[in-house]
This record gives C-alpha cells, sequence and structure tokens, in this order.
C-alpha cells in the first residue's frame, strides 16, 4: 500500500513538475518579445524618408503614416538584425501601399533607397501581388515574384519554384479598413509570414550568401501620397 502511495506521488510530483517547466517555458518565451512602441511618441524610431518630412506620426496610441507628408520609411533604432519574429496590426482606413522591410541596407545601385525583402501590404482590393506577398527590394539581383498563398524556394542558381501554400489566408480573412495582425518569422534563409493567424506568403533561398541580404535594418514603408497607414502593438524577437 505504501508503495502504491509513493508511485502515485511520484507521478504527481513529476506532472506538475513538468507542467511548471512547460508554463516557464512558455512565459519565457512570451517574455522575450519585447515592445517597439511606448504607445505615445517615436522614440526608438527615425524618419528616412526620400521626400517630405514628419510624415509618421503618434495619435491615440497607434502610430499614422501619412503619405501627403511624405514618401519612405519609418526605421527602428536597434540598428541591423539577422534572424528575428515580429508581430504587429495594421489598417488603411482608405486605399494604401505598406509592408515592412527586413534586414534592409542602403542600395549602392543606387536604383532604390535600401535593398531588402519586404512584407507587403495593402488595402484590401489592391491585389494578391501586394496585400500578402513577398517582396524583393533587390537591385542587382532577380526580383521574384511571390504572391499571396505562394510557396516560393529560390535555387542556387536563382532559378524559382512556386507552389501553392497549405491553408493560406483568403481576402475574405482579411479586414477591410479594420485591424489585422500580422507574424513575421525569419530564420538564415527561410521567411515566412501571416496574417490573422493564416499562413500568407513564404520563401527559401538558397543563393550562394555573397547574394544574400544576411542582416539589416527594419523598417516600416510609407509608398503613395494620399494614403494613410496605422501600426499598433509592435512586438519584436531577435533570435540571432
Amino acid at each position: 500500500m505504501k508503495l502504491i502511495l509513493v508511485t502515485c506521488f511520484l507521478a504527481l510530483t513529476v506532472g506538475c513538475t513538468s507542467t511548471g517547466q512547460n508554463a516557464s517555458r512558455e512565459q519565457s518565451s512570451a517574455a522575450s518579445f519585447v515592445s517597439m512602441f511606448d504607445g505615445q511618441t517615436l522614440a526608438g524610431w527615425s524618419e528616412m524618408l526620400s521626400s517630405g518630412a514628419n510624415a509618421w506620426s503618434v495619435k491615440d496610441g497607434v502610430i499614422v503614416g501619412d503619405g501627403d507628408r511624405g514618401r519612405g520609411y519609418l526605421t527602428y533604432d536597434r540598428g541591423e538584425i539577422a534572424d528575428f519574429e515580429m508581430k504587429f496590426s495594421y489598417r488603411f482606413p482608405g486605399e494604401g501601399n505598406s509592408g515592412l522591410n527586413l534586414r534592409a541596407r542602403p542600395d549602392p545601385t543606387g536604383k532604390r533607397d535600401f535593398q531588402s525583402y519586404h512584407v507587403d501590404i495593402g488595402h484590401v482590393g489592391i491585389g494578391k501581388q501586394v496585400l500578402g506577398a513577398w517582396d524583393f527590394h533587390t537591385p542587382g539581383r532577380r526580383e521574384h515574384a511571390c504572391f499571396r498563398g505562394d510557396s516560393l524556394v529560390i535555387d542556387a542558381m536563382d532559378q524559382p519554384t512556386v507552389s501553392p501554400l497549405p491553408g493560406a489566408v483568403s481576402l475574405e480573412d482579411i479586414r477591410k479598413g479594420g485591424w489585422n495582425e500580422v507574424h513575421v518569422i525569419v530564420r538564415g534563409n527561410y521567411f515566412q509570414f501571416s496574417i490573422n493567424g493564416k499562413p500568407s506568403a513564404e520563401f527559401t533561398e538558397h543563393l550562394p550568401l555573397e547574394k544574400r541580404l544576411d542582416r539589416g535594418m527594419l523598417q516600416l514603408q510609407l509608398h503613395d501620397p494620399g494614403m494613410i497607414v496605422e501600426y499598433r502593438d509592435l512586438w519584436l524577437k531577435v533570435l540571432d
């Protein structure tokens, strides 16, 4: 009888320990995300605009980009980042084209302000080549197409293979004029992001290292005059 009681006690103890360890890991994982926005100011961010000035502001706890005030980027001051997870919510009150530049760096060719890989977002109706797509701001190398619902593999010779992305987000899953949640994950040569909990587009590149963008800045884009884009709940976990 004593043996049975001891065995049961040990089982319960191990179970509780295991549960506690899992909870601890989950808390640690959540805690490793840090806020990128204080909800009141643009502290920690810098405008890098090709035209205009003071195009980004904060209103009612939201970062607001006004295309009539300028065109370009709001750059996170953390510096160069390679692998990371980022979560944010965005909203287009009207029409617009925006997104997240990652591993961005000044473009030595002068064709763009920055080279980068780009999470493309826009208003509902702009088309899957923008809303929910990956874009390649990569002068000097091929700029591939990776639209919403695509899984792209780029081989060592820069040749693409595109296949359907299982369970991809649909246009009906994206809230027109409302807030939408994005989760970006970048690890080495694998890049993915989701919208409202469903995968949107992903790519893997096998190019030689010297042809890849290995690290760089994070930037929010302001693409067009006449547009408004809003961001909130910006969180970052650096993985490298």
